[in-house]
C-alpha cells in the first residue's frame, strides 16, 4: 500500500484531532507530513506536548511535503491553502466549502493543473443520496437549520442587520434565503448548506432557513428533497465541538474521507 502524505492547514479543534489521528498511525495509507498555523510557535509546543514529530511550514511549502492538504483554517485564508497544492496538481480537501462560492478560479484552478477538491461530509446526512437524485432531476431542496444563539454569535449577517443573539430568548427565524446568500452571511455556520447545493442543484436554488433557537443544545439541520427518483426527509443533530460553530462529527467526517482513500472496501459513493 502507498502512503499519502497529508498536511494540515488549522490547529484548531477539528486540525487538533486530525494531527493525533493520523500521527497515532489509526488510518491506514497515510502520514502526517507538515502542518500550517497562524501561530507557528503555538503549534509547534502543541505538537511537542503531543509527541508528533511533523514539522510546521509555510502554507506555500505544502507541495514540497504532502500530497493532500486538508483545510482547517479560516475560509478568509483558502486561496492561499489551495492555490499551492493545485498549482502542483495535488488535492487539497475542504472543509469552509462555502469559501468557494465568491472565488471559482480556486475550481479553475484545479481544472487547469490535474488537482482536485474534495468536500467532505462534514456535519450533514444523505449528501450521497443527494448525489445521486442529482443524476436525475431535483425539483426542490429546502434546509433548515437550528443552532443555539452563541454558536451564530460573529456572523456577517448579524452584524449588518445589528441582530444580538444574547437578547434572544425563543426561536426566531433570523435567515430565510438561498445557500449563496446564507455563505456570504454566515461564512463559519453554514457549509452544510453549500456541501448540500453542491451535491445537489446549486447553490441559488437550495434554499435555507437559519434559526436561532434557546432551546436547543445541538446544532439541528433538516433536509427535504424531492426529484424525479426520490424524495428524502433527513434530519440530523450535531453535538457541538469545543468550537460551538463545529459539530464534533465534522472532524470524523474528515477522518472517514481519509480512511476512504486506500481502503481495500469503499462504501457510499
Amino acid at each position: 500500500m502507498t502512503t499519502t502524505r497529508i498536511a494540515i492547514a488549522g490547529l484548531g479543534a477539528i486540525g487538533k484531532t486530525l494531527a493525533k489521528r493520523i500521527a497515532g498511525g489509526t488510518i491506514p495509507g497515510t502520514t502526517l507530513a507538515c502542518v500550517a498555523s497562524g501561530d507557528a510557535a503555538k503549534a509547534r509546543a502543541w505538537l511537542d506536548s503531543e509527541g508528533i514529530t511533523a514539522p510546521v511550514v509555510e502554507l506555500a511549502a505544502f507541495p514540497d511535503h504532502a500530497d493532500l492538504a486538508v483545510e482547517c483554517a479560516p475560509s478568509a485564508i483558502i486561496e492561499e491553502i489551495c492555490g499551492p497544492m493545485l498549482k502542483a496538481g495535488k488535492t487539497v480537501m475542504v472543509l469552509s466549502c462555502g469559501a468557494l462560492l465568491p472565488r471559482p478560479q480556486i475550481i479553475e484552478l484545479a481544472k487547469a493543473h490535474g488537482g482536485q477538491i474534495i468536500v467532505p461530509t462534514g456535519a450533514l446526512l444523505g449528501l450521497d443520496a443527494v448525489t445521486a437524485a442529482a443524476e436525475g432531476t431535483i425539483h426542490s431542496v429546502k434546509m433548515t437549520t437550528r443552532k443555539p444563539p452563541r454558536g451564530l454569535i460573529g456572523a456577517p449577517y448579524l452584524i449588518e442587520k445589528g441582530l444580538d443573539m444574547d437578547k434572544i430568548t425563543a426561536p426566531t427565524l433570523i435567515f430565510s434565503g438561498s445557500a449563496r446568500e446564507a455563505a456570504k452571511g454566515f461564512p463559519a455556520n453554514v457549509n452544510v448548506a453549500v456541501a448540500l447545493s453542491l451535491a445537489g442543484i446549486g447553490p441559488d436554488r437550495t434554499t435555507i432557513d437559519i434559526w436561532a433557537d434557546p432551546s436547543v443544545t445541538r446544532n439541528c439541520h433538516e433536509i427535504e428533497v424531492d426529484a424525479d427518483s426520490a424524495k428524502l426527509s433527513l434530519r440530523i443533530e450535531n453535538i457541538p465541538s469545543e468550537n460551538p460553530k463545529t459539530g464534533r462529527i465534522t472532524a470524523l467526517s474528515v477522518i472517514a474521507a481519509l480512511r476512504k482513500l486506500r481502503a481495500p472496501l469503499r462504501v457510499g459513493t
